[in-house]
């Protein structure tokens, strides 16, 4: 019997794909009141994650760690709270910010602590309200609709260049790579035995086999380019163009 592929071994949660927990700084998340004020206290480097974090004191005692929003800085004023004003790093129910801003840590729903657009440099944009729900525009294009009473931090993600500087040696990609749970290393599978990836062996780099899988084939065979609703959809309605 042959290795398993990496994606088997990822899922099977070996040391070397499995994220140190122990590094991590802290879980971002907003406050557990409805409405508070805060001051920005530290930004800090946070190991696993692309954005960094502000620690944020706020009056009634509690410290929590949140998303730091591009532009932010320490000694810096957050309002929490359906009463804060819409502007850049404050916190507000998204039926209180204007359409057209820009927000990101989005709650999916109320008080959970924000779900969506968490990464670095990324943004969703207010499109519309309706009677419970918000419509979103997330980086991805995609519209989602959202209820009402989630919060969410209206501007950007800061550490948006974070990918424009180079990694300069090979080290430094291993340990960034491992705080994320990833190998820095990637073999292709053409490059590999027969025994070890599906696409392996033979005298020349060709796969040999159709590369497009179907979504039901069993996990020693689903690699390649897996088959996607979206493609199957534009298929269908080409067909049912080219009949008319």
């Amino acid at each position: 019997m042959g290795k398993r592929i990496i994606p088997q071994r990822r899922g099977r949660g070996s040391p070397t794909y499995r994220s140190p927990s122990h590094r991590h700084l802290a879980k971002p998340t907003y406050p557990k009141v409805q409405e508070a004020r805060g001051e920005v206290v530290g930004l800090h480097h946070a190991p696993g994650r692309t954005a960094p974090l502000a620690e944020v004191e706020f009056d009634n005692g509690e410290t929590c760690f949140m998303l730091a929003n591009y532009g932010l800085r320490e000694g810096q004023e957050i309002q929490v709270g359906p009463g804060a004003d819409p502007k850049k790093s404050n916190v507000l129910p998204l039926r209180r910010i204007p359409v057209g801003s820009f927000v990101h840590n989005i709650e999916i729903e109320p008080l959970d602590g924000g779900k969506l657009v968490r990464s670095s440099g990324t943004y969703a944009t207010v499109v519309s309200h309706g009677k419970n729900v918000t419509t979103l525009k997330l980086p991805s294009d995609a519209f989602k609709k959202v209820d009402s009473r989630c919060r969410a931090t209206v501007g950007i993600v800061a550490g948006g260049g974070h990918k424009d500087k180079p990694f300069a040696k090979a080290g430094k990609k291993v340990h960034a790579y491992r705080s994320n749970a990833k190998d820095s290393v990637k073999v292709r599978g053409i490059a590999m035995n027969a025994v070890t990836h599906p696409h392996g062996g033979g005298d020349h780099q060709h796969v040999g086999v159709p590369s497009t899988v179907s979504a039901h084939a069993p996990p020693g065979r689903k690699v390649g380019r897996l088959s996607s609703k979206k493609t199957r959809k534009k298929k269908k309605k080409e067909a049912r163009e080219k009949k008319r």
